[in-house]
């Protein structure tokens, strides 16, 4: 949707009020009806405007001074007119620019959240949520503003100030070469202060937005700061950073106030020069008194549309801050591309898991390789455990198989596919993970465990639903909830324990159906109780499926069809729980560690 011209500006950071048409384009065209509907009621709203100034030539030389209570009558009844068309012109104008300000922001808005989750989960470690958030709405907001508000006022002056100029030279050239001579006088300033006020504008933003995620950061780890009683410090800090935040926006509204005083005085100084001049000439009679006062009806026409959009035009730099923000989201493309291609999913579903030599290191530790040279086949149906010191790239594997991230070297193939040959959702639909810590998002329980299926929630939906809370061990203490399938979790579960929540997930996963599970710590934070129900709703999940389990428990994965040993990102050792205590010296000292001495321990360690 962003066009080429728009990225080569947005990656060169140097969007202006100019460039913001053609990058606002796109998502203004579907509108082009309501736009020209807007365009036609400025129009006869600017002309109704500049014709009020011939209506004050009548009331003066036709009225006043002809002393004709006809021709005022009339020059009364033609303003009045002009009033109903400028009213009605004007309700139109409003209610079209600001439909269009509302309408445009909310597209902006849906495309930017629609493209952003679809990049890479790199791409969130360089932009925090709190940045991305503020990104969202309060830069959305601010453009909806301007397009409906500040792009409205900068559009009819600026046909104002032509028509004004226009009606000027028709009236008087004399005093019109005068006034034209100012406009430039008063440009000048605009255009010398407007980049400052556009970059510090683009700062004010970057400063709200962090003072958002800090904010949220705080919030979210409330428990963590009031157990360690951090509250007076981060009291402290939260207000640096909103002061840090006022002085940027301080000083922008300095530079737009001298900037508004400076455009005003200049204007007022050409006004006056023209009065003195318009008014020796009537004094000498060589103007009417009505060309006069039309004059300076079309001068200060000209004087207030040009402050407007000296005012308009720091409005405008902060939209252009707002939308080079935006535009950036939106030109970043994402470093995992979806292949066009669709290997048999029946096919990938029953084929061997296999890492080929995979080297693989974070972009903020090239130097340092997470995974290196590493291999492995997983048959179809195998029970693979990997363990390993913390550290050791267990987690990045498990990211790497679902292609968060791509290997620098080597490759990993499914059924003998390279997983960049599958379309991302076709892969990722035929894997089920998962986690230490589960994820649950606001909502219903049902709706959390609903998450495994993409279609919406129906009868039959609901029925497989209970079906798998009750393989997961979940169905009976959802019950006892206060509204059952339909209680609310709370923010990230926090209405929920532990182990109910480990359930949930489970149950989700089970909904979802994959071919490939991958288990990260599942069970390593529970109480013995919660272990053993998770443990026999894991048993349920992992049935006939090829799965994946990182533990540092080595009780809990003694009995994988094979155990892994992954040291440094290298895998250093591969076997069974006894083969490893025999030949690996990494798994035989953490068995040690675990099971340490003692008759009964000598028992288990060779079981």
């Amino acid at each position: 949707m962003v066009s080429e011209a728009s990225e080569t500006t947005v990656k060169s950071g140097n969007v202006t009020a100019r460039s913001m048409a053609p990058m606002l384009w796109p998502f203004v065209r579907p509108y082009c009806w309501r736009l020209a509907a807007f365009l036609a009621a400025l129009v006869v709203t600017s002309v109704a405007t500049l014709l009020v100034g011939q209506g004050l030539k009548m009331v003066i030389d036709q009225g006043l001074i002809a002393q004709s209570s006809a021709s005022l009558r009339n020059a009364i009844v033609f303003l009045g007119g002009l009033s109903f068309v400028m009213a009605g012109a004007t309700a139109l104008r409003f209610y079209m620019i600001s439909w269009l300000g509302e309408r445009v922001s909310a597209d902006i808005r849906n495309a930017v959240f629609t493209h952003i989750i679809g990049l890479e989960p790199e791409f969130f470690d360089r932009y925090p949520s709190g940045n991305i958030m503020a990104r969202l709405t309060s830069d959305t907001t601010l453009l909806q503003s301007i397009v409906g508000s500040g792009l409205s006022l900068a559009l009819r002056s600026s046909v104002t100030l032509v028509g004004a100029l226009v009606m000027l030279f028709v009236t008087n050239i004399q005093l019109a070469l005068i006034v034209l001579v100012g406009i430039p006088i008063s440009v000048v300033p605009v255009l010398l202060l407007g980049r400052r006020v556009r970059q510090l504008s683009r700062q004010s933003q970057d400063s709200l937005a962090d003072v958002g995620s800090y904010a949220g950061e705080i919030i979210q780890q409330i428990k963590v700061v009031q157990s360690y009683t951090r509250e007076a410090q981060e009291r402290i800090a939260f207000g640096s950073n909103v002061e840090r935040a006022f002085d940027i926006a301080k000083g922008r509204i300095q530079y737009r106030s001298g900037l508004t005083a400076l455009v005003i005085l200049i204007i007022f100084s050409v006004l006056s020069v023209m009065v003195w001049t318009g008014g020796t000439a009537v004094v000498e009679g060589r103007l009417s008194g009505g060309d006069f006062g039309a004059f300076i009806f079309y001068a200060m026409v000209m004087a207030m549309s040009v402050a407007t959009l000296s005012e308009v035009y720091g409005e405008l730099q902060r939209a252009a801050g707002a939308t080079e923000r935006l535009m950036e989201l939106l030109a970043t493309e994402s470093a995992i591309q979806s292949s066009s291609l669709a290997p048999d999913s029946e096919q990938g579903s029953c084929g061997a898991l296999c890492f080929n030599n995979v080297t693989f290191a974070y972009a903020s530790r090239r130097l340092v390789p997470a995974v290196c040279d590493f291999s492995l086949r997983v048959e179809p149906g195998e029970v693979i455990a990997l363990v390993g010191p913390s550290g050791a790239g267990k987690t990045t594997l498990f990211d790497l198989i679902q292609r968060f991230y791509d290997p620098i070297e080597g490759c990993i193939t499914l059924a003998g596919y390279d997983l960049k040959d599958y379309p991302l959702h076709t892969l990722r639909a035929q894997i089920g993970v998962v986690q230490q810590q589960p994820v649950l998002f606001s909502g219903t329980i049902k709706h959390n465990i609903g998450y495994g299926r993409s279609q919406s929630t129906d009868q039959a939906l609901e029925q497989e639903i209970i079906e798998v809370a009750k393989s997961a061990q979940a169905h009976d203490f959802i019950m006892q909830c206060p509204q059952g399938y339909d209680s609310q979790v709370g923010e990230q579960g926090v209405r929920l324990s532990g182990g109910q929540k480990q359930r949930i997930a489970i149950a989700r996963v089970l909904l979802k159906d994959p071919s490939l599970l991958l288990l990260d710590e599942a069970t390593s934070a529970l109480d013995s109780e919660s272990e053993q129900a998770v443990q026999t709703a894991l048993t349920e999940l992992m049935a006939g499926r090829t799965t994946l389990i990182i533990a540092h428990r080595l009780a809990t994965v003694m009995h994988a069809n094979r155990i892994a040993v992954v040291d440094s990102g290298r895998l250093v050792a591969l076997g069974t729980h006894q083969q490893l205590l025999a030949e690996s010296p990494l798994y035989s000292r953490l068995a040690r560690l675990q099971f340490n001495g003692g008759e009964y321990n000598k028992t288990l360690l060779e079981s």
